[in-house]
């Protein structure tokens, strides 16, 4: 059943999908990177994949299935078990009688259909869907999932409970040897594997007076997942820094560390934090998937201009890259992005990183450890006597580190780094607080990237145009003017289109997704530092005068970029509102 390629590109010709340009160039690509060329296409956005999955389907007689916004029953989707649907992109979607319906990505998998078919002792029909409805049914596996877990807390808590109380006249018990007993690893377990089916960034273990809180970042936001019973939270705990090779009799100072959970679909590794207070010892977890490859700047949400620009900077053999904003907006993640369209073989990149967040291959990583005295600055000093080509230096933080940082730059490395400002301008008068010279900042800084994460829209969207309160509240914020000759510039709007025209969109909250949003996109400012920049970081300028000039020689705003994705769909304009305005 499958299609050869040059039928392949006949059918998507006639359709009018694409053209005969866009497939060459898919092609050449293709061959470089030695990926098939329609993946090429789908990735650079010259066709969706819902798209093509139809024409497949076509071309193969195979039924096509749209299964994003479909709530399959639980019985008929455990006919294909969870593991062998996440490894093999394989759900079961309908049972009729002696038939199911299967929906898959690989038609030609005939030994998994073959298995189910054994299996299930039913008569299979193959139908042909898209990697989005594939991950729609498997996230019901785990929300089926997710009273199951809350079952296995309560169970295994009341386990816990019971041995801890015929313990207690025995000195208090042993720490040790509860933390490694089955019901708290059981329950630590549970914890971890579903923060990570909730694709959670963070989980927080909290002591309370009465009872430990654990709360789940999802998407930015922080949600209670559940609560156990406050008399286990020191095994629970004990657990943590067993898996995390920490000190079990330190109680009264902060521990880091770090583990990993490998499983056959995925590794995740855990940056541990245990702070000492009142109520006992918080943990935070910080769950890095090691498995995260193929970031895009373009999936990240640069675009036009910007992503020129960024490309730009990265092609320059020296200089400096600077990604600016809060804690947790993304810019390890860009910088990491930039360092695997960097990481050829002819280069040597070396990074400092506190801590090394992604492992990446064929680059020299090296974890800052400040209580041996091995800092950003040491570590930075001893990497450019590695002949590095390119440096990266997880955090500018001191004056000694931003002076080694702008000195490596000038003597001809290209240098990425970031800062905590709330604006691409912003990290001028950081770094002249940090005692740079102005001169010196103009001839090494090519670009200065600001950032914030908005949260995705999901697919079932509501739109509606803005009112007049609307519009003013909006005009407080950004010049509408300036803001519709961007959005016609951009051809997100037509040229005739005016504000009342325009489309924007809200969340809609269902069961699947309760508050209507999934994932998220960046929004990004882009400062370019050309010569009358230049010139006015010599004479010292303002923040604000920076950005005015930029401004006025095209750079975006992260407002006026918000907008342009709330236009196309993205994100909501209440979004927008929410992270520019932290």
């Amino acid at each position: 059943m499958k299609i050869e390629p040059k039928r392949l590109k006949d059918f998507l010709l006639d359709s009018g999908l694409v053209t005969v340009s866009d497939i060459e160039k898919a092609e050449e690509k293709a061959k470089e990177k030695k990926q098939d060329f329609e993946g090429i296409l789908i990735k650079e956005g010259k066709i969706s994949e819902d798209d093509l999955r139809r024409l497949q389907a076509y071309i193969l007689g195979i039924p096509f299935v749209n299964l994003e916004k479909e709530k399959i029953d639980f019985k008929t989707l455990s006919c294909v078990p969870a593991p062998i649907a996440k490894s093999n992109n394989i759900v079961a979607f309908k049972k009729s009688g002696n038939i199911l319906e299967v929906a898959m990505l690989d038609p030609d998998d005939i030994g998994m259909l073959d298995f189910i078919k054994k299996k299930s002792n039913l008569k299979i029909l193959p139908r042909l869907t898209t990697r989005e409805s594939i991950k729609n049914v498997l996230l019901q596996y785990h929300k089926s999932l997710k009273a199951e877990f809350g079952d296995i807390i309560k169970r295994e808590s009341a386990t816990v409970r019971s041995v801890i109380e015929k313990d207690a006249g025995k000195d208090g018990g042993d720490l040790k040897k509860m933390a490694e007993e089955l019901p708290i690893i059981k329950i630590v377990d549970t914890l971890l594997s579903h923060a990570i089916i909730q694709r959670a960034s963070d989980i927080h273990i909290e002591p309370m007076e009465k009872e430990i809180l654990v709360r789940y970042r999802i998407d930015g936001i922080l949600r209670d997942a559940m609560e156990l019973p406050k008399d286990i939270s020191d095994a629970v705990i004990a657990r943590i820094k067993i898996l995390s090779n920490l000190r079990l009799d330190e109680k009264r100072l902060p521990q880091d560390g770090r583990f990993k959970i490998e499983t056959p679909e995925e590794k995740v590794s855990f940056r541990v934090s245990i702070l000492p207070i009142y109520d006992g010892e918080k943990a935070v977890l910080r769950l890095l998937p090691e498995t995260s490859k193929g970031f895009t700047l373009e999936g990240l949400g640069f675009h036009g201009e910007q992503l020129e620009l960024v490309h730009s900077a990265i092609r320059r053999p020296y200089g400096m890259i600077l990604a600016t904003g809060p804690t947790g907006c993304g810019k390890t993640t860009t910088l990491y992005t930039v360092l695997d369209i960097l990481n050829t073989p002819e280069v040597n990149i070396c990074t400092i990183e506190d801590p090394i967040e992604y492992q990446m291959p064929r680059i020299n990583q090296t974890q800052v450890k400040s209580d041996i005295g091995f800092t950003f600055a040491s570590g930075l000093r001893s990497l450019v006597r590695q002949d590095p080509d390119i440096i990266m230096v997880g955090e500018i933080r001191d004056i000694e580190t931003a002076s080694l940082a702008v000195n490596a730059a000038l003597t001809g490395h290209l240098v990425l780094s970031t800062l905590h400002t709330n604006s691409a301008a912003g990290a001028i008068p950081r770094l002249l607080d940090m005692k740079v010279e102005p001169f010196l900042m103009s001839s090494t800084i090519n670009v200065i990237i600001a950032q914030r994460l908005v949260r995705r829209l999901c697919a079932d969207k509501v739109s509606y145009k803005l009112t007049k309160d609307d519009l003013a509240e909006l005009g407080e914020e950004v010049d509408l003017t300036r803001m519709l000759g961007i959005l016609r510039k951009s051809k997100v709007i037509k040229t005739s289109d005016e504000w009342k025209d325009i489309s924007f969109y809200k969340p809609n909250p269902k069961g699947e997704s309760p508050d209507g949003y999934k994932s998220r996109i960046g929004i990004h400012e882009v400062l370019n530092v050309t010569e009358t920049i230049k010139n006015l970081i010599i004479k010292s300028a303002t923040s604000s005068q920076l950005e005015e000039q930029a401004k006025k020689e095209g750079m975006l705003t992260m407002f006026e970029d918000g907008i342009i994705k709330a236009v196309q769909g993205f994100t909501s304009l209440e979004e927008i509102f929410r992270v520019t305005r932290e």
